[in-house]
């Protein structure tokens, strides 16, 4: 028998993709969706793109009639409203992979510094952070997993291997990561419209953007001591996408090719991690539409300077891919299951 899910906040970017994700899922059935703006419209009248394909009305959340038709929820809802959402599904013994940042952080009062007062603080020690790449084993025994942001899992991604090495200083991590416009959300906000973005590129939130703490809480447990990092986000004119540029220093002498060979060890079985070869970097282009990360290399032996690029779909890997993903290992599906899609490359 499928399992049953249900998408609450079905109507912005991420729901769309994990709709466009589940219904090619062999063992999941999607049986909710709710919207508040669109209760009891179709949700092919909100994305012509699913006509025929989804018989389903977008109904306001409701939870002691919702709650009755789900064994997994994914909540694809604003911060506040996800820790005011996620425990009566956690009480009732469903599984749930969070898409806010509400049940990504260990500490709450990390958390609460960069966003607000957190309400369902005692859920905390119960929820995962879900990069399956660093906790998949937690992941399966998990009830509640706090999805990573966009942005973290691009930079996460690329770090890992070198920090858990003890490859790289901990003092000068630099996160330079460029954007697609999706990842602003779905909502008519004057800063995503065509003409304020269209033919420009900008950094924005320097050392105030909400993902800085995500990855340095997991790159502070990877190293067993704080890490802190210089995180400069970008917004560019394309829909969707992520390119991270990671500048790190070298602890001792090593050559592209032996840092390529470490990143291909560590990763080796990822099904979602590709290692670009020697001479050749990530194009977000190749990564389009896919739940891949690629990644690229380049060391300067001179000095002991480093670039790692990386490039995921900030839709995808960096949202639905992974939540879907997380959900496969929480629910005992191969991994792989409904992801297995080509990037659409020209």
């Amino acid at each position: 028998m499928k399992k049953r899910a249900g998408i609450i906040g079905a109507t912005g970017y991420t729901g769309l993709e994990l709709l466009r994700l589940l219904l090619r899922h062999p063992e999941v059935e999607i049986t909710t969706l709710t919207s508040q703006k669109y209760a009891g419209v179709p949700i092919e009248g909100i994305f012509p793109s699913l006509m025929n394909l989804l018989p389903l009305k977008c109904e306001e959340l409701a939870f002691d009639r919702i709650v009755e038709k789900v064994d997994i929820v994914f909540t694809a809802v604003p911060h506040k409203t996800a820790m005011e959402t996620v425990p009566p599904f956690y009480q009732r013994g469903k599984k749930v992979v969070d898409l806010s940042a509400d049940f990504r952080f260990r500490d709450a009062a990390v958390y609460e510094k960069w966003y607000q007062k957190h309400t369902a603080t005692d859920l905390l020690p119960e929820s995962v952070f879900g990069l399956p790449e660093l906790h998949r084993n937690a992941i399966k025994m998990a009830r509640i997993v706090g999805n990573p942001g966009c942005y973290p899992t691009g930079a996460l991604i690329g770090l890992i291997p070198l920090v858990k090495k003890n490859l790289v200083s901990l003092e000068n991590i630099i996160v330079d990561s460029k954007s697609g416009v999706s990842g602003a959300g779905r909502d008519v906000v004057l800063g995503s419209l065509f003409c304020e973005v269209n033919e420009g590129v900008k950094a924005y939130n320097i050392f105030e953007h909400r993902h800085t703490p995500e990855i340095e809480q997991e790159l502070s447990q990877l190293a067993g001591k704080r890490v802190p990092i210089t995180f400069v986000p970008h917004l560019i004119p394309m829909d969707r996408g992520i390119l991270s540029t990671l500048y790190v220093t070298l602890s001792k002498k090593m050559k592209t090719e032996e840092v390529l060979d470490l990143f291909v060890d560590v990763y080796r079985g990822e099904p979602f991690v590709r290692i670009c070869p020697m001479g050749k970097l990530p194009n977000t282009r190749d990564v389009r539409g896919s739940n891949y990360c690629d990644i690229g290399v380049k060391v300067s032996e001179a000095d002991g300077r480093m670039v790692v690029v990386t490039a995921i779909d900030n839709l995808v890997k960096g949202a639905s891919g992974q939540a879907v993903q997380n959900m496969n290992i929480m629910l005992g599906f191969p991994e792989t299951m409904g992801l297995d899609v080509v990037p659409l490359s020209p």
